[in-house]
């Protein structure tokens, strides 16, 4: 995948987040990473009382929202339309989870954006990252967000590294997505749209849009 191919408008079907305003500003998804828990504040204070729910400071839950009474919520965090929060799942702010969204049982998130329609339902790990529109993780996957030697992350680009700055960075993982069961994405992992990762993989690449990954050094095109 080159530079050129992990801008947010080749990864990301605006029209189907809450966030649009955020990533409307910027050209590749992680520099909105910074910025998600601000939005989040700002936007909160401007949904519809009628549609939302504001059980406690910075969180705002839409009344069609399905949250059980086991999961852990902090601000701030949206939770949209119809989504669904299942047992024990942990949400430790800067979230926006989308309309329809799942989180499932013991799942984790923090500085996340959930587009519409996305699935993390099973043991799953999402930090520092953002999710297009219909992406799914297989039960047990995670996305990695700290290099083990703390050092800034890049995103490895057919066309050279691109020096994000940041230390924390999870993964950009386009519209369409299927994340294998057991499969860790390391930081700075970049996945184009309609990609599949092979169950218990570690990526440590960028992956092209309408590809497999099955291991590392092998990546086909879908026929």
């Amino acid at each position: 995948m080159k530079q050129r191919e992990m801008k947010i408008s080749d990864l990301y079907s605006l029209e189907h987040t809450m966030a649009r305003p955020l990533m409307e500003e910027h050209e590749y998804p992680w520099e909105v990473l910074p910025h998600i828990g601000e939005f989040v504040r700002k936007l909160g204070e401007t949904l519809p009382k009628s549609e939302y729910v504001n059980p406690s400071e910075g969180i705002w839950i839409h009344k069609t929202a399905r949250v059980a009474p086991t999961a852990g919520i902090i601000g701030p965090v949206i939770i949209g339309p119809a989504a669904e929060i299942r047992h024990c799942a942990y949400i430790r702010g800067k979230v926006i989870i989308g309309a329809n969204a799942v989180v499932g049982n013991s799942s984790e998130l923090k500085n996340v954006i959930l587009f519409d329609n996305v699935q993390v339902p099973h043991y799953n790990y999402v930090g520092d990252s953002i999710l297009g529109y219909k992406a799914h993780m297989g039960a047990g996957s995670i996305t990695s967000n700290v290099k083990s030697d703390k050092m800034l992350v890049k995103v490895h680009a057919e066309d050279g590294d691109i020096e994000t700055g940041m230390k924390k960075f999870g993964a950009m993982i386009g519209d369409g997505v299927e994340v294998g069961c057991g499969s860790v994405l390391n930081p700075g992992t970049v996945i184009g749209k309609n990609a599949n990762i092979y169950p218990l993989s570690s990526v440590r690449v960028c992956v092209d849009a309408g590809s497999i990954y099955k291991k590392q050094g092998e990546v086909v095109q879908k026929q």
